[in-house]
């Protein structure tokens, strides 16, 4: 158990060049948060957990989701990461930690980042698209007590943890990123670090197609020329299901990837997914 890595997401507040909070925002019949945390549950064998300010109202998360108060306001995203990790002592060591707003986030690139977490590190801080992403990080649950610090310091800005004696970073470049096989096919151009930070952004961003994805349907549900794999276009496990003519019931179960099962419509896809639709009745 102590090895666990969690997800964790900072849901952050109203914001206000978007004029509403983006945890809340659309994303192909889902919202950008269920999305994130749907993303972290296929990437992560740890708990899930989600950073919001003190009351803020969050859509609707699965059941296994915890959910904790940042418990200062206006200091910024390490106060939210210092929270985050805090709330996972004892429960998990490493975590891969980020906002809510990164709609094109693959597991491929959490996978990737947090398989270079070795044990002589504390951060895995991708240095891609131009930028530090200190919000699409790996980090050691121990560091609580030293981004505590620096927060009540007024040292508030994730540089600050980063350049520490105490916080063993690694800076991984895209080129590093990309020498993983699995995420250079699966996101060439690292767009998991697209955030949506205006409203232009987010349109752009919901204006491109969802995930291609491979779709399949098996036994009772193979007949009337429903054989053989298709290739469609979806966000979720529900829209791969509409795409090939079924809706996702009672009646009817998911294999995701071969392994993952589900009958949640919400479960995001990425690209590259294979799904496979069978009968849940007996005999189906």
């Amino acid at each position: 158990m102590g090895y666990r890595t969690a997800g964790v997401v900072l849901a952050g507040g109203r914001s206000s060049r978007m004029g509403r909070p983006k945890a809340d925002l659309e994303w192909h019949g889902s919202t950008l948060l269920r999305r994130t945390l749907g993303v972290l549950a296929r990437s992560v064998d740890g708990p899930l957990l989600v950073v919001r300010a003190a009351g803020q109202p969050l859509p609707q998360l699965p059941a296994q989701v915890d959910i904790i108060e940042d418990p200062e306001r206006g200091l910024g995203p390490l106060q939210g990461v210092a929270a985050g990790l805090a709330a996972l002592a004892g429960r998990a060591q490493t975590a891969f930690v980020c906002s809510t707003d990164l709609p094109f986030l693959h597991p491929a690139f959490v996978r990737r980042v947090l398989s270079v977490l070795t044990d002589d590190l504390d951060v895995v801080l991708p240095v891609a698209r131009g930028y530090p992403q200190p919000l699409a990080a790996a980090y050691r649950v121990s560091l609580a007590p030293l981004v505590t610090e620096l927060v009540a310091a007024g040292d508030r800005r994730p540089a600050f943890l980063f350049r520490h004696e105490r916080c063993r970073t690694l800076r991984i470049d895209d080129a590093a990123l990309l020498e993983d096989p699995v995420l250079a096919a699966a996101d060439p151009l690292l767009d998991s670090l697209v955030n949506v930070n205006s409203p232009d952004d987010y349109r752009a961003a919901r204006s491109q197609p969802a995930p291609q994805v491979t779709v399949q349907r098996y036994g009772a549900m193979a007949g009337n020329g429903h054989r053989g794999p298709r290739t469609v276009r979806a966000a979720t496990l529900s829209g791969a299901a509409e795409a090939v003519g079924l809706i996702l019931d009672r009646h009817v179960i998911a294999a995701l990837n071969g392994d993952q099962i589900s009958r949640d419509g919400d479960v995001p896809l990425a690209s590259g997914d294979t799904v496979a639709f069978l009968s849940a009745d007996a005999g189906g």
